[in-house]
């Protein structure tokens, strides 16, 4: 969108955000995943702060716009890292030893499967915004079947690995998403380019 076309709106495009969102906090979370650092506890407010509530403000303002896919997406992704970081607080006991104790790891497994549905469906209706937001659902899709199989025990090691590596992907492509955002509007020209939508269902 250029310039001219974003001054009919009131509110500007807010993917910039939204997705530097995704990049922290799926940063954070991948060096986790892959050993390179230990531990939830400095993890839980990048996944509230970036990974919540800034893919949440993100999804605000896209329902401003009317756009109901980012504002779906965004919203989605904003509460499964509500979910994540009060996930880790339990995991870490900050809300007492017997709910702590209480857990089945399965039960994850089958809200990753949910959000793995829902990410594939999206991941059709990205294919008519832009080839970086395609790639960047392709590698959630990758994600939650990661981290399906690895909360059901199958294939431990290699979901664990796809998982890792997909979120750390999602991180990189994520970060270019919200520079191309910012950088294309605050230019008024494609400064970075993104790629034309697929063209397969419109």
């Amino acid at each position: 969108m250029s310039g001219n076309e974003e001054k009919q709106f009131s509110v500007v495009e807010p993917g910039g955000i939204g997705l530097l969102g995704l990049a922290i906090v799926t940063l954070v979370a991948s060096s986790q995943k892959l050993g390179i650092t230990q531990g939830f506890s400095y993890a839980v407010p990048w996944a509230l702060f970036l990974g919540a509530f800034a893919q949440l403000f993100a999804s605000i303002n896209d329902s401003k716009r009317n756009n109901i896919f980012g504002s779906t997406a965004f919203a989605a992704y904003a509460f499964f890292w509500f979910a994540v970081g009060i996930t880790w607080l339990i995991q870490m006991g900050a809300f007492g030893e017997e709910l702590k104790a209480d857990v089945d790891i399965k039960q994850l497994g089958f809200a990753f499967v949910g959000y793995l549905i829902f990410s594939i469906y999206m991941t059709i209706g990205s294919m008519e915004t832009n080839k970086v937001l395609f790639i960047i659902f392709v590698l959630i899709d990758l994600l939650f079947i990661g981290l399906s199989l690895s909360s059901f025990q199958i294939l431990p090691e290699f979901s664990h690995k796809l998982a890792a590596w997909s979120e750390l992907a999602i991180s990189m492509v994520s970060f270019y998403g919200s520079a191309a955002t910012v950088l294309n509007h605050h230019f008024g020209r494609q400064f970075l380019p993104t790629g034309k939508p697929l063209g397969i269902f419109k």
